[in-house]
């Protein structure tokens, strides 16, 4: 099983990035997927989560209205869509997948999870 996480990069506040995260050996359509992100000194917390089956949705609190999770089931894609970046956003961001249904959604949002991408790192400046 291998996640592929890409997309990140420098941007300055405002500004807007869409993270990816391609998986293999694995069918997203059937697993919860999960964005995370852990900045210098503080740890891993969750971003937002599709969880499956039932396709709900949970974001946390201060990326709500500006992130949208999303999922390509023919290319088994995962999607992050992050518009009005601000500086507290800076950090690295993950991609995870897990075999189990989060009930409710926000179980999503708590790092435990199957499998992992390496990574991709989001810079916003101000």
């Amino acid at each position: 099983v291998q996640l592929q996480a890409s997309g990140g990069g420098m941007v300055q506040a405002g500004g807007s990035l869409r993270l990816s995260c391609a998986a293999s050996g694995i069918s997203l359509e059937s697993y919860t997927i999960g964005w995370f992100r852990q900045a210098p000194g503080k740890e891993r917390g969750g971003v937002s989560c599709i969880s499956a089956p039932d396709g709900n949705t949970a974001y946390a609190d201060s990326v709500k209205g500006r992130f949208t999770i999303s999922k390509d089931v023919a290319t088994n894609t995962m999607y992050l869509h992050m518009n009005n970046l601000r500086p507290e956003d800076t950090a690295v961001y993950y991609c995870a997948a897990d075999e189990a249904s989060k009930s409710p959604a926000a179980w999503g949002l708590i790092p435990i999870y199957d499998y992992w991408g390496q990574g991709t790192q989001v810079t916003v400046s101000s």
